[in-house]
């Protein structure tokens, strides 16, 4: 055997490939359709777009600036409440009172500017002092009492609704309050809550804005600041979320004060708008910001939703509103259509919700 041969390395076998590794399904990557669908807006972002989609058919006026415009304006009277409405949602509790607190928000201001002849400047800064105080009253008895936020608020529904019609009658003789257009101040609050620009030729009313600003920054606290942490924590489980230091009972008792906060919002701008409101008003409303909040994807349970979803809620509630308008047919329908529109909901981010989480 020659010294060539001695030295060639005998052929050797390489190893066997090991078993494949298998991923566990709770760290695998899911599809990107599943994480889409797994984010609360999407169900009703689409639900907005098909909507809009119909009546720009079916109502030939909607296609028109000033009439998107308008449509536009009415999501957004919405929409600015419905914003609180949800938050409150994912905390686990919801308001019957938002509606009326909006009114008595708008009363408190004008009777007080108008009966003490002050700058309506004062009867807005009282006015905020009231409505904030209402969402503490509906916080504080919540967490004092341990009821449902349900029999709190419609409490505090039955109060306020008593209370406006009382009182207004009892101020001004009147189930209307009297008109401040001609008080100091009143052109400056109305530039604020009930102002209008231009765009395109197109008159926007400032509340668009208002909206959207809103939306934007209850977004960032939800998804960026400790306490919206704290708001999916509370509403998903109070117990657990108490038990790792969350302090569930400012939690609380502040998204009832941010209710107040868009209640007053909301009632300046109907004020500065109509000079006067109507102390019967508000009534049904709270059922509008709650439908709004929950075709938006939030849940009744709590612990789930989002900020954008609202927005979208409100804006298919204008679009119907208005489209329904705008199309020739009968008004009365708007109430079936809602009830459509919830029932739709609702399914649709039940079949989200179990997709998103299917593995």
């Amino acid at each position: 055997m020659s010294m060539a041969q001695q030295a060639e390395p005998a052929a050797t076998t390489p190893p066997a490939p090991g078993p494949a590794k298998q991923k566990d399904g709770r760290t695998a990557r899911r599809p990107l359709t599943l994480r889409l669908l797994a984010r609360p807006e999407v169900g009703v972002f689409l639900g907005a777009v098909a909507v809009l989609v119909f009546f720009l058919f079916a109502a030939p006026p909607v296609r028109d600036g000033s009439s998107m415009a308008n449509i536009l304006y009415q999501s957004s009277t919405i929409g600015i409440m419905a914003l609180p409405v949800a938050l409150l949602m994912i905390g686990g509790e919801f308001d019957l009172s938002a509606g009326v607190a909006v009114v008595t928000s708008a009363l408190t201001a004008s009777m007080l500017s108008y009966q003490l002849t002050l700058n309506v400047w004062m009867g807005v800064i009282v006015a905020l002092v009231v409505s904030l105080a209402v969402g503490f009253f509906n916080g504080w008895m919540l967490v004092k009492t341990g009821l449902p936020s349900f029999l709190v608020t419609l409490g505090t529904f039955l109060i306020l609704q008593g209370v406006n019609l009382a009182v207004t009658k009892l101020v001004t003789g009147n189930v209307a309050t009297d008109s401040i257009a001609d008080m100091d101040g009143f052109d400056q609050a109305k530039a604020l809550f009930a102002s209008s620009f231009e765009v395109g030729g197109v008159q926007v009313k400032i509340t668009v804005i208002w909206w959207l600003v809103f939306a934007a920054l209850a977004t960032w606290v939800l998804l960026r600041t400790k306490y919206g942490n704290w708001v999916f924590a509370v509403g998903g489980n109070k117990a657990s979320a108490r038990a790792v230091g969350v302090p569930v009972t400012f939690t609380k008792i502040s998204l009832f004060m941010l209710v107040g906060f868009g209640a007053w919002f909301v009632g300046m701008h109907n004020l500065f708008s109509f000079n006067t409101v109507q102390s019967g008003e508000g009534v049904g409303q709270e059922l509008i910001y709650i439908a709004a909040a929950v075709i938006g994807g939030c849940l009744l349970t709590g612990g789930y939703g989002s900020a954008i979803g609202p927005v979208f809620g409100a804006f298919m509630f204008g679009m119907v509103q208005q489209g329904i308008v705008y199309a020739g047919w009968n008004p009365d329908w708007f109430k079936a259509f809602l009830g459509v529109m919830l029932l739709g909901a609702v399914l649709i981010n039940l079949w989200v919700q179990r997709t998103a989480t299917r593995r």
